[in-house]
């Protein structure tokens, strides 16, 4: 009698043959997701593993700083300025670093030290180092003042150093007085050594120059001479007519025997003397008396 015997309901594929004696067994499902989790992405974790050790090495490193600022190491202990200084004092020195030097050697912020430091009325520039084991070296570049300068409107004086900057500083040396609209400085100390130069066969120092805000030019002299050269023009060149004014004034002011008061040189062709006004004369005061 034959051997019957359960076979499995999973059909072969064409050509295969079943093996002897034993049972085909069905695949498993496969469930969706498997595989994917995050346990079973080893570059995901050492990415997320590597952030987290950045992240905690950066607060220690803030949290020893913060101690270390605290603590009472390798404190600031003086300040050395190196270079000679003529107008900043000792007392202004000392404002400057008080006012800025906050925590140690290592703490302290050099860029609040060097703007305190180039606060102060004559300074121009600061250059702020630490120096070793608990110093700041300071050098400090001055203002040398090469003119006054007279704000508009207000009349207000500053100083115009010899790179042609305004600054705001006290000052009694003898220096010429410029005015012009801002931004000018710079011309008008270029100016001013040019129009020295060409005044000079007259003997009559240059003590202001001024620019208007329509860019006409005005000299005064020393002696109170004011020298009126308006704007340049292609026909009648400034020069021209200074160098004219140099050559002709002297001879002119002999044969008019006058004090001048004004030079105008507007003129393209020649020039315009005004006198000095007389002073008026003092009346007579007649007294009279009662009866």
């Amino acid at each position: 009698m034959a051997d019957e015997r359960t076979t499995s309901n999973v059909p072969l594929e064409a050509g295969a043959k079943p093996a002897a004696g034993k049972r085909a067994r069905a695949a498993r499902p496969v469930r969706e997701g498997s595989g994917n989790g995050l346990w079973d992405r080893p570059q995901l974790l050492n990415l997320i593993s590597d952030t987290l050790m950045v992240v905690g090495a950066a607060g220690l490193g803030y949290a020893a700083v913060a101690a270390l600022s605290r603590l009472p190491v390798y404190p600031l202990r003086e300040v050395v300025v190196t270079t000679p200084l003529a107008q900043v004092t000792t007392a202004q020195l000392e404002y400057a670093a008080r006012s800025s030097l906050r925590g140690n050697f290592f703490t302290v912020d050099l860029d609040d030290v060097r703007g305190a430091f180039e606060k102060l009325p004559w300074v121009r520039r600061a250059d702020v180092r630490r120096r070793w084991p608990g110093g700041i070296e300071v050098r400090l570049e001055e203002h040398v003042a090469s003119a006054y300068w007279r704000v508009g409107e207000t009349g207000d004086m500053r100083l115009v150093n010899r790179y042609g900057e305004v600054f705001t500083a006290a000052s009694n040396a003898k220096m010429p007085v410029f005015s012009g609209p801002e931004g000018s400085s710079g011309v008008l100390l270029a100016k001013f050594d040019e129009f020295s130069g060409k005044l000079g066969p007259l003997g009559k120092q240059l003590v202001g120059v001024s620019l208007s805000a329509r860019e006409a030019w005005q000299l005064k002299m020393e002696d109170g001479l004011t020298i009126e050269l308006g704007h340049d023009q292609a026909k009648a060149p400034i020069d021209e007519r200074l160098a004219r004014f140099v050559g002709y004034y002297p001879k002119a002011r002999t044969q008019l025997n006058m004090n001048v008061a004004v030079v105008d040189l507007r003129y393209p062709g020649g020039f315009a003397l005004r006198p000095i006004p007389a002073p008026e004369p003092v009346g007579k005061q007649v007294s009279k008396k009662g009866k």
